[in-house]
């Protein structure tokens, strides 16, 4: 197996248990912003200690690598806060389903901003994966008819998740492909310069737009201190597949976080899926399996 495959789906793993614990932030009194801040107030030191026991000197850094890390981090920020919204609209294996329209979303900019291709038969996958998507995204609307059925406030959080994440994926590729160095190195080095980018943005938003936010993050250290933990591990994973493989690939391998958020959703939230939902999950697994024999 391939090292890039190895570090997706452990970062799948760890995303995985991520999202169940904002999704229980969410429902227990913190905005979707709020339980966004979580992961950056308590990574960002981890990432710093990481750094400064690893004895890495900081690299002189281009400025094309700040321009995509911070383009990825404030991505991230707002298709992050998107899910955690998502949480309150379907139950959280669809929800977290939705937002892979990522990868066909990257398969394009990727192609835009690094000029990076996939083959036919990779892309003939993905679009299976696209359709599993479309079958869950079509959500009944009473009386609507034809595409209506897709305007739907879940489909729009979905939709706009994926073109967030697909930015952000994409353009930290690009900027650790900037680093001098390993794989490890250049993971490492693109996720102390985003975490702590990201840490201070929304810090600032919340302070400004949502006093009060900060406080009710901290005093619930307990939880969100194990979303801190596991965003880093996870980020740490997702950035060194970045910088060994495509990032369309990358997503693509990643929609096996269907399978996980399909056990969390009936084991530990007690949540029902449709036939419909069932058959979407399908197409996805499928559409992962087959980009994993094939690249």
């Amino acid at each position: 197996m391939n090292i890039w495959i190895g570090f997706t789906l452990a970062a799948v793993v760890l995303q995985t248990a991520r999202f169940m614990l904002q999704k229980h932030l969410s429902g227990a009194g913190l905005s979707p912003a709020g339980a966004t801040f979580a992961r950056f107030l308590w990574a960002a030191p981890v990432v710093w200690a990481a750094l400064l026991i690893s004895g890495l000197d900081w690299p002189d850094l281009t400025l094309r690598f700040w321009g995509l890390a911070i383009l990825g981090g404030v991505t991230q920020i707002l298709a992050t806060v998107c899910v955690v919204a998502l949480f309150r609209s379907r139950n959280f294996a669809v929800g977290i389903t939705l937002k892979k329209t990522e990868v066909l979303l990257t398969a394009f900019i990727g192609f835009l901003i690094l000029g990076e291709t996939v083959s036919l038969a990779a892309l003939l996958a993905i679009c299976v994966g696209l359709f599993g998507v479309l079958a869950l995204t079509d959500t009944p609307v009473p009386g609507g008819r034809g595409l209506s059925r897709f305007a739907n406030r879940a489909a729009g959080l979905g939709l706009t998740s994926g073109l967030f994440f697909a930015l952000s994926g994409v353009t930290y590729r690009g900027a650790s492909l900037e680093v001098p160095g390993g794989p490890e190195v250049r993971a490492l080095i693109t996720l102390v310069a985003v975490v702590t980018s990201q840490l201070l943005l929304m810090g600032a938003w919340l302070a400004w737009r949502e006093k009060g936010e900060i406080t009710r993050v901290i005093t619930g250290w307990r939880v969100t201190s194990l979303v801190g933990l596991t965003s880093v591990a996870g980020s740490f994973c997702w950035f060194s597949a970045f910088t060994l493989q495509n990032a369309a690939y990358v997503y693509a391998v990643g929609q096996s976080e269907v399978v996980l958020s399909l056990l969390a959703s009936v084991l530990f939230f007690r949540e029902t899926l449709s036939r419909r939902e069932g058959l979407g999950i399908a197409l996805i697994s499928i559409s992962v399996l087959a980009l994993i024999v094939l690249t």
